[in-house]
Protein backbone atom coordinates (compact mmCIF):
# COMPACT_ATOMS: atom_id res chain seq x y z
CA UNK A 1 0.00 0.00 0.00
CA UNK A 2 1.37 3.69 -0.92
CA UNK A 3 1.35 6.59 1.15
CA UNK A 4 -1.29 7.92 -0.86
CA UNK A 5 -3.29 5.22 0.00
CA UNK A 6 -2.80 5.25 3.75
CA UNK A 7 -3.61 8.99 3.39
CA UNK A 8 -6.78 8.45 1.23
CA UNK A 9 -8.69 5.58 3.98
CA UNK A 10 -7.91 8.21 6.76
CA UNK A 11 -9.69 10.68 4.58
CA UNK A 12 -11.75 13.07 7.72
CA UNK A 13 -15.30 11.75 7.69
CA UNK A 14 -17.06 13.76 10.80
CA UNK A 15 -16.42 17.64 8.48
CA UNK A 16 -19.94 17.56 6.78
CA UNK A 17 -19.58 21.01 6.09
CA UNK A 18 -15.99 20.43 4.35
CA UNK A 19 -17.08 17.38 2.57
CA UNK A 20 -19.84 19.40 1.17
CA UNK A 21 -17.66 21.10 -1.17
CA UNK A 22 -17.05 17.62 -2.51
CA UNK A 23 -19.78 18.56 -5.25
CA UNK A 24 -16.89 21.64 -6.57
CA UNK A 25 -14.60 18.68 -7.38
CA UNK A 26 -14.06 18.75 -11.38
CA UNK A 27 -13.64 21.23 -14.25
CA UNK A 28 -16.08 23.86 -14.70
CA UNK A 29 -16.48 26.76 -17.46
CA UNK A 30 -16.93 29.96 -16.43
CA UNK A 31 -19.00 32.44 -17.45
CA UNK A 32 -20.62 36.11 -16.90
CA UNK A 33 -18.00 38.69 -15.67
CA UNK A 34 -15.31 36.45 -15.99
CA UNK A 35 -14.94 34.06 -18.72
CA UNK A 36 -12.80 30.60 -18.98
CA UNK A 37 -12.22 27.53 -16.79
CA UNK A 38 -11.79 26.54 -13.11
CA UNK A 39 -10.91 23.08 -11.96
CA UNK A 40 -11.27 21.62 -8.18
CA UNK A 41 -9.68 18.27 -6.64
CA UNK A 42 -8.71 17.36 -2.96
CA UNK A 43 -5.19 17.18 -2.07
CA UNK A 44 -4.31 13.83 -0.38
CA UNK A 45 -6.12 13.59 3.02
CA UNK A 46 -9.37 15.41 1.56
CA UNK A 47 -8.50 18.71 4.49
CA UNK A 48 -7.73 21.38 1.66
CA UNK A 49 -9.25 21.70 -1.62
CA UNK A 50 -7.21 23.21 -4.63
CA UNK A 51 -8.64 25.27 -7.12
CA UNK A 52 -6.90 26.21 -10.41
CA UNK A 53 -7.84 29.37 -12.20
CA UNK A 54 -7.68 30.25 -15.71
CA UNK A 55 -10.03 32.91 -16.81
CA UNK A 56 -10.40 36.46 -18.51
CA UNK A 57 -11.79 39.25 -16.44
CA UNK A 58 -12.03 43.09 -17.91
CA UNK A 59 -9.82 41.82 -21.10
CA UNK A 60 -7.08 40.86 -18.30
CA UNK A 61 -5.74 37.14 -18.06
CA UNK A 62 -6.41 35.81 -14.71
CA UNK A 63 -4.05 32.62 -13.75
CA UNK A 64 -4.25 31.61 -10.18
CA UNK A 65 -5.04 29.04 -7.52
CA UNK A 66 -6.61 28.74 -4.28
CA UNK A 67 -6.33 26.38 -1.58
CA UNK A 68 -9.57 25.99 0.51
CA UNK A 69 -9.81 24.06 4.10
CA UNK A 70 -9.77 24.73 8.11
CA UNK A 71 -7.16 26.54 9.60
CA UNK A 72 -4.99 24.93 12.05
CA UNK A 73 -2.16 26.95 13.09
CA UNK A 74 1.09 25.79 14.04
CA UNK A 75 0.87 24.40 17.70
CA UNK A 76 -3.09 23.96 17.35
CA UNK A 77 -5.04 21.02 18.66
CA UNK A 78 -8.01 21.35 16.35
CA UNK A 79 -8.97 23.35 13.24
CA UNK A 80 -11.27 26.56 12.82
CA UNK A 81 -14.76 26.78 12.93
CA UNK A 82 -14.52 28.49 9.38
CA UNK A 83 -13.52 27.25 6.37
CA UNK A 84 -10.93 29.70 4.90
CA UNK A 85 -8.91 30.02 2.05
CA UNK A 86 -6.18 32.00 0.09
CA UNK A 87 -5.93 32.79 -3.13
CA UNK A 88 -2.53 33.91 -5.74
CA UNK A 89 -2.93 35.20 -9.18
CA UNK A 90 -0.52 36.01 -11.82
CA UNK A 91 -0.68 39.80 -10.67
CA UNK A 92 0.67 39.28 -7.40
CA UNK A 93 -2.70 39.08 -5.68
CA UNK A 94 -3.52 37.28 -2.54
CA UNK A 95 -7.25 37.46 -1.35
CA UNK A 96 -8.36 35.91 1.34
CA UNK A 97 -11.72 34.22 1.49
CA UNK A 98 -14.47 32.25 3.92
CA UNK A 99 -16.53 29.21 2.30
CA UNK A 100 -20.13 29.30 3.77
CA UNK A 101 -22.14 26.41 2.49
CA UNK A 102 -25.66 26.10 3.22
CA UNK A 103 -26.70 23.11 5.85
CA UNK A 104 -28.56 21.27 2.81
CA UNK A 105 -25.28 22.07 0.08
CA UNK A 106 -27.43 23.76 -2.06
CA UNK A 107 -26.20 27.66 -1.62
CA UNK A 108 -22.33 28.57 -1.41
CA UNK A 109 -21.57 31.89 -0.36
CA UNK A 110 -17.59 33.47 -0.28
CA UNK A 111 -17.41 35.85 1.98
CA UNK A 112 -14.44 38.27 0.59
CA UNK A 113 -12.04 38.53 3.67
CA UNK A 114 -14.33 37.63 6.74
CA UNK A 115 -17.07 35.76 7.64
CA UNK A 116 -20.18 38.84 6.91
CA UNK A 117 -17.77 40.78 4.58
CA UNK A 118 -20.41 43.36 2.49
CA UNK A 119 -17.75 42.14 -0.46
CA UNK A 120 -19.34 38.04 -1.24
CA UNK A 121 -20.54 35.65 -3.80
CA UNK A 122 -23.77 33.41 -2.99
CA UNK A 123 -24.74 30.75 -5.68
CA UNK A 124 -26.78 27.95 -6.11
CA UNK A 125 -26.53 25.21 -7.58
CA UNK A 126 -29.04 23.08 -9.98
CA UNK A 127 -30.32 20.13 -8.91
CA UNK A 128 -27.94 17.82 -10.59
CA UNK A 129 -25.20 19.56 -9.01
CA UNK A 130 -23.63 20.55 -12.53
CA UNK A 131 -23.87 24.13 -12.56
CA UNK A 132 -23.37 26.96 -10.31
CA UNK A 133 -25.23 30.38 -10.64
CA UNK A 134 -25.15 33.56 -8.36
CA UNK A 135 -23.48 36.78 -8.40
CA UNK A 136 -20.52 38.55 -6.84
CA UNK A 137 -21.91 41.90 -4.80
CA UNK A 138 -19.81 44.38 -4.01
CA UNK A 139 -19.85 47.14 -1.35
CA UNK A 140 -20.68 50.60 -2.89
CA UNK A 141 -22.47 48.64 -5.69
CA UNK A 142 -21.04 46.81 -8.67
CA UNK A 143 -20.39 43.02 -8.78
CA UNK A 144 -21.37 40.35 -11.38
CA UNK A 145 -23.53 37.81 -12.44
CA UNK A 146 -21.19 34.06 -12.43
CA UNK A 147 -22.39 30.60 -13.96
CA UNK A 148 -20.13 27.45 -13.40
CA UNK A 149 -20.92 24.64 -15.60
CA UNK A 150 -18.97 21.20 -14.91
CA UNK A 151 -17.34 20.01 -18.33
CA UNK A 152 -15.83 17.19 -16.39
Amino acid sequence: MSNLDRIADSAPQSDLELRSLRRLTGTWKVSGGAEGTVTYRWLPGEHFLHQDIDLTQDGQPVVGVEIIGRLKPFGADAAGADIHSRYYDNAGNTFDYVYDPSADGDTLTIWAGEKGSPAYYRGTFSPDGNVLSGSWTYPGGGGYASVMTRIR
